[in-house]
């Protein structure tokens, strides 16, 4: 893991913990545990649980992660996580790891004040929302990694724009967990000269073919489709939707264009998760998670399938692809 990859409000405050701690091996059986609704084989899981075999953990000898998955055709919801924390409180797990949704670490806060909570806050701010009083010094018993979506909305608008100016107007999908997105995004989009129609998507399972019908005639050329953890979890059907619709796709990270959308644009979902291993790793050590910065993500990839391109016959110009931070082949 490159440490400038990621950035702290107090430089090194995050690694500032005993030599002593850094060099202990873990002699006793450390239980984290998680609520999710993506399964285990997701590829940030496996980074995370790779991460933390790297740092010496190993599962059925040191280590053990306790995983309630959360039924795909379950909506989450506070009262569905709550349950699945409690069940881990139950199994007297030493560390929560919420991941992903706010509903992870809210429900983990109604439960537990006191166990160390280490958060991948990917569609929602900690600090905005009240969880953390800074994210140089947490307090409390919560830390870990913050991806500010806001902000990135707007970038991605913007790389939109830029990949395809003559387009004028979109579609955008969102759900009620990527809400603060679509809010930002409907009063960017006119600034940049594109139209935004956006689709809620409510009902499990997303009906994503009636969802592009609401959108009128105009709108159906591209799809930019935000950060959400039900949209994660139907990337590849999100992909070929697009596809079977010859529809542009955009979308917010480098595992939808790995399942055949046609661009992307945010940080590595699975260098979050490792980073958060090393969170894990050093509370386990003794660390106390308000001493902790909540770190941020420094490095963002611009990524294109050009497979994908040919296929919905889109002709990308040189100076986009080289442009590219990664070109799937």
């Amino acid at each position: 893991m490159r440490r400038r990859e990621f950035i702290t409000l107090i430089g090194g405050a995050a690694s500032a913990w005993p030599l002593a701690a850094r060099a202990q091996q873990a002699t006793q059986m450390l239980r984290l545990g998680t609520v999710s609704n993506n399964p285990r084989s997701s590829p940030f899981f496996v980074a995370f649980q790779q991460r933390l075999a790297e740092l010496g953990y190993e599962e059925g000898k040191n280590f053990a992660f306790e995983f309630v998955q959360i039924p795909s055709m379950q909506t989450p919801s506070i009262e569905v996580y709550e349950a699945g924390v409690q069940n881990l409180i139950a199994r007297k797990v030493h560390i929560l790891f919420a991941g992903g949704a706010e509903f992870g670490l809210k429900s983990a806060l109604n439960v537990t004040t006191t166990l160390p909570i280490v958060i991948v806050a990917t569609d929602y701010d900690p600090l905005a929302r009240g969880y953390v009083t800074s994210l140089a010094r947490p307090s409390g018993n919560v830390t870990g990694v913050f991806l500010q979506q806001i902000e990135l909305t707007l970038k991605r608008l913007q790389v939109m724009k830029d990949a395809f100016p003559d387009m004028q107007a979109a579609t955008v999908f969102w759900d009620r967990l990527s809400a603060d997105q679509w809010f930002a995004a409907r009063e960017a989009g006119p600034k940049l000269g594109l139209e935004l129609a956006g689709v809620e998507l409510r009902e499990l399972p997303y009906d994503y073919d009636q969802a592009l019908v609401q959108a009128g005639l105009d709108f159906r050329k591209m799809l930019f489709v935000l950060a959400s953890p039900i949209f994660y979890r139907d990337r590849a059907r999100l992909a070929d939707f697009a596809l079977r619709n010859r529809t542009i796709s955009v979308f917010v990270l480098r595992e939808w264009v790995d399942a055949g959308g046609l661009l992307s644009y945010g940080p590595s979902l699975e260098r979050m998760y490792r980073r958060a291993a090393d969170y894990v790793d050093r509370i386990a050590k003794g660390a106390k998670p308000a001493d902790l910065p909540i770190e941020q993500p420094t490095k963002f990839d611009f990524v294109i399938n050009p497979k994908t391109a040919h296929a919905i016959g889109v002709d990308l110009p040189t100076s986009l692809l080289l442009h590219a931070d990664e070109v799937i082949e």
